[in-house]
């Protein structure tokens, strides 16, 4: 790592490059998000630190992540592993909010402006746009159009589809590109 790290600060081309809208004064090398999972893990340990100890600590975490955040111009994002009354500073300071559950088809995020979008099968059922989702559905089109996909695909492309899917019921089924169109087209769905 320090080896790239050395190669892209001596590298003269790497300097005039940078994310799009950076200022012409930021550095290449200024942070475009500060990323910080987890944040109230290392506090949680009973037999290292009391709970006021732990509060503090977490606290000062917490301002210096807003000092970055403020210094450089950029987000924050900050995930805590459980949500209670040792985490609601976490919450408090946090300007949106996300949250994250696990189902079956994968992570599912929702928050005040966005959701994680599902296509509805039949009698409740659904497929879901999550990145496993759109990870088996890129790949398998990769390779129709001639493309080898960076990451191999977990499923298997049919004649018929682009591969299969997994439908909340635990059901295997053949996908088409158009997750509408298998909804409407899938058997003993009422669709069609």
């Amino acid at each position: 790592m320090n080896k790239s790290i050395r190669t892209s600060t001596a590298d003269s081309g790497a300097a005039g490059r940078g994310p799009p809208g950076r200022d012409e004064d930021t550095s290449p090398h200024t942070p475009a998000l500060i990323v910080a999972p987890a944040v109230d893990a290392q506090y949680r340990a009973d037999d290292t630190l009391g709970e006021t100890h732990a509060k503090t600590l977490q606290a000062r975490t917490l301002a210096r992540l807003a000092t970055f955040a403020e210094g450089y111009d950029i987000p924050v994002l900050v995930t805590r592993n459980e949500r209670n009354e040792f985490t609601e500073s976490v919450a408090t300071v946090a300007d949106d909010h996300l949250e994250c559950e696990q189902t079956r088809m994968g992570p599912r995020v929702v928050g005040e402006d966005f959701e994680t979008l599902v296509y509805p099968v039949d009698d409740g059922a659904y497929y879901q746009t999550t990145f496993a989702y759109w990870q088996q559905l890129l790949a398998a089109r990769a390779t129709q159009v001639g493309v080898e996909p960076t990451i191999p695909a977990p499923s298997t492309p049919t004649p018929e589809g682009v591969g299969t899917g997994v439908t909340a019921d635990g059901e295997t089924v053949s996908a088409t590109a158009d997750p509408l169109l298998d909804a409407w087209t899938a058997t003993g769905t009422g669709g069609r």
